[in-house]
């Protein structure tokens, strides 16, 4: 498949599979180095905004006169943003969180054409949850599949717990394909 355009500002393999799958492979992969840290009395929208941006100004700024595309994803619930585990006991409590609950997942991208100009758009999906037991909790943390991520992977063992998802399931992936593929033609990558 022929190369687009672009710089993909993330290492991440299922952003990189997504955009493929729509025929955007981009030509470089240049993940950010940023800190992801949450500013006290953050909320979740104004913080993956700016994640997103800020990730694709850091490789922009390394990249100058490129079309850079980044993205973030993170899992919340209420207002609470949940972060990568570190342990398996704090996976364990993220499961018990989220359990029988409605949470969100918001993706936000962002890109910054040749000319440095900045268009971002963020997507949230409303996620419901089963009731999960404890044997299906300890199951799934022992999977390490959430390992790398925050909350969990949709495209694994969890997705036979989703009832039912309320938008963009490419978001929830990781990179909302059909928001992302009008941003780059926005900036001219066909």
């Amino acid at each position: 498949m022929q190369e687009k355009d672009y710089i993909l500002a993330s290492g991440s393999a299922q952003r990189k599979a997504l955009l493929a799958q729509i025929g955007y492979t981009p030509k470089k992969i240049c993940p950010a180095d940023i800190d992801e840290t949450c500013f006290k009395d953050e909320k979740p929208l104004p913080y993956i905004r700016r994640i997103a941006r800020q990730k694709a100004e850091a490789v922009y700024k390394l990249n100058p006169s490129e079309n850079i595309l980044s993205a973030d994803t993170i899992i919340v619930v209420g207002q609470k943003i949940i972060q990568k585990s570190q342990s398996p006991l704090e996976q364990t409590n993220v499961m018990n969180l989220l359990s029988g609950r409605t949470h969100r997942v918001i993706t936000s991208v962002c890109l910054i054409d040749k000319n440095g100009h900045i268009s971002q758009k963020t997507v949230t999906t409303k996620i419901m949850m089963k009731h999960l037991t404890k044997e299906e909790i300890e199951n799934y943390v022992s999977s390490n599949e959430w390992v790398g991520v925050a909350g969990y992977k949709i495209e694994g063992l969890l997705g036979g717990f989703v009832k039912r998802i309320v938008g963009s399931y490419t978001g929830v992936v990781g990179l909302p394909l059909y928001e992302t593929r009008n941003l780059l033609i926005g900036a001219g990558v066909r």
